[in-house]
């Protein structure tokens, strides 16, 4: 059976055990997150937004900046032998999914330096030349621009799939033993970072864009929800019991009230009737889709845990 070597108890003598608390789920729904306003802030950078003044992608990358430095430092909490973290940083192994996470968010925070310098701070410009320097030559080449939008958008969604390829990995956890986990972290990262970018956007046609947008990820993350589902039901006896533990077991209440429910159905109801200017935008809807994305990864997490093989073949 595969572990995590992040964790700090022995799940195998005692599968009841909870071998991660509260920083894992923190951890994956802010990689998510902000794989999502990666994807936001470099397609408007692809596509010349950040012409506007009041563009988000002038301040997204900062939000990002501190959002996934926020998840780091609750993945460092969750680890056991934390003096040895640089230890990771020392070699590549090409068939482990946490050695490619951890170098593609070393990479990722240049990348998002360099989207801040889009619009340094005036201290910044001010004190340091070379900052100056980098700002007027990036706005004088648009097409370089345009290459740190795709960039962004590539390392985006790299983060955003490899939140759940690391627990899709762990074949000891029928639950998560589904190929189609990548995604819907993925799918969920965009859509919670659409209703962050909404609830905080300056720009009334950048507001109106990710609410439609939105939309879109809502209906495609119950889809793929549908498809994660029926995966389960049409594997072993195993991941079947690992499915009941969503449909009718411990964890179905959290998952159909608070995931399906609050985070998917009700605000998209409320959106489409917002984009259809049948009521007026409120906060409420992007709110419930941001809560309702880390009750997600807590649900995912908390019965992949208990989905462990001893449990359920016995």
């Amino acid at each position: 059976m595969i572990e995590i070597t992040t964790t700090r108890h022995n799940h195998l003598i005692d599968p009841s055990l909870h071998i991660w608390g509260w920083e894992i789920p923190v951890y994956l729904f802010l990689g998510g997150m902000v794989a999502g306003m990666m994807l936001i802030s470099g397609y408007f950078l692809f596509s010349g937004r950040y012409k506007e003044t009041n563009c988000s992608c002038y301040y997204l990358p900062i939000m990002s900046f501190l959002l996934l430095s926020l998840g780091m430092f609750a993945l460092f909490l969750d680890l056991e032998h934390k003096p040895y973290v640089w230890r990771l940083y020392t070699t590549f192994q090409i068939t482990s999914p946490m050695s490619w996470g951890s170098w593609i968010l070393v990479l990722v925070y240049p990348i998002l330096f360099a989207s801040m310098l889009m619009r340094p701070h005036r201290l910044l410009l001010e004190k340091i030349p070379h900052v100056k320097k980098w700002h007027e030559y990036l706005h004088s080449k648009p097409m370089l621009i345009k290459y740190l939008g795709v960039v962004s958008m590539f390392f985006g969604a790299a983060i955003g799939m490899y939140t759940g390829v690391l627990l899709s990995s762990l074949g000891a956890r029928p639950l998560w033993s589904s190929s189609i986990l990548w995604l819907l972290f993925l799918v969920s990262g965009l859509s919670s970072a659409a209703a962050f970018v909404h609830l905080i956007a300056k720009n009334v046609y950048e507001r109106e864009l990710l609410a439609k947008s939105d939309n879109a990820f809502l209906i495609l993350e119950l889809f793929i929800i549908t498809v994660f589902l029926i995966g389960l039901s049409s594997n072993s006896d195993v991941h079947a019991k690992a499915l009941d533990l969503l449909m009718t077991g411990k964890y179905a209440a959290v998952f159909w009230v608070f995931v399906i429910g609050m985070g998917i159905v009700i605000p998209l109801f409320i959106q489409l009737l917002a984009v259809n200017h049948k009521i007026h935008h409120t906060p409420i809807a992007p709110i419930m889709v941001i809560i309702g994305g880390l009750i997600l990864r807590f649900v995912i997490v908390a019965a992949g845990q208990y989905s462990h093989w001893y449990v359920l073949t016995n």
